[in-house]
């Protein structure tokens, strides 16, 4: 009998061999003949599946998001506390370990694409407001817990805060690869100010000397 073909599994390889060639190379070095190279496959099969380069990009951005999805997911104990969840959130998005060291460089490639071709900046849009909304609703219910401060606290625009805050240390962090513990310090700083529970600081007490 002919052996059957697993078409997700190809896809899968192709996507795989994208993320490697954007890594790289960014998506400037992503072509048709250089991924089926990668993949080690022919270029026929490569257009089996994929009939234009951004139709492939879009593919390995979806496969790309689901990765880091599962990773945060597998990193949270159940059930996570509202400030171990965004932790554990936004530094998966600094390129701190060998996988966020590999991923940043596909985010930013994908962004910097994503400013000339619509097709894959309606996904970036859509992703990027649903986290958002979800990051502002998970510091809306720690309000409603008493878990951060129930006045003087905007939810949503604490959200924006956090977010660019881990956008623009992921890229100062490709950059820079030795300021990793800065940014994930940088992090927790923000997380502290927010969290009314981690705000209090233990210090050692000063004890006047007598003599």
């Amino acid at each position: 009998m002919p052996k059957q073909v697993d078409h997700e599994e190809r896809r899968q390889a192709i996507a795989a061999a994208v993320c490697r060639l954007a890594s790289q190379r960014g998506l400037d070095g992503v072509s048709l003949r250089h991924v089926a190279a990668e993949a080690g496959v022919s270029m026929g099969l490569v257009q089996h599946y994929f009939t234009t380069k951004d139709e492939m990009l879009l593919f390995a951005f979806r496969v790309v998001s689901v990765r880091v999805e599962k990773r945060i997911a597998a990193a949270l104990p159940q059930p996570p506390t509202t400030r171990l969840l965004l932790r554990v959130l936004l530094t998966a998005m600094v390129p701190h370990d060998a996988t966020s060291r590999f991923e940043a460089p596909l985010w930013v490639a994908f962004l910097a694409r994503a400013i000339l071709e619509e097709s894959l900046a309606a996904p970036l849009r859509e992703g990027g407001r649903s986290l958002l909304d979800f990051v502002a609703g998970q510091l809306r219910s720690a309000q409603q817990a008493g878990d951060v401060a129930s006045s003087g606290f905007d939810p949503a625009l604490e959200a924006v805060g956090l977010l660019a805050l881990a956008d623009g240390l992921m890229v100062q962090t490709l950059i820079d690869p030795e300021r990793a513990d800065r940014a994930i310090a940088a992090i927790d700083y923000q997380l502290d100010r927010i969290f009314t529970g981690s705000t209090k600081v233990a210090r050692p007490s000063r004890r006047r000397q007598r003599g």
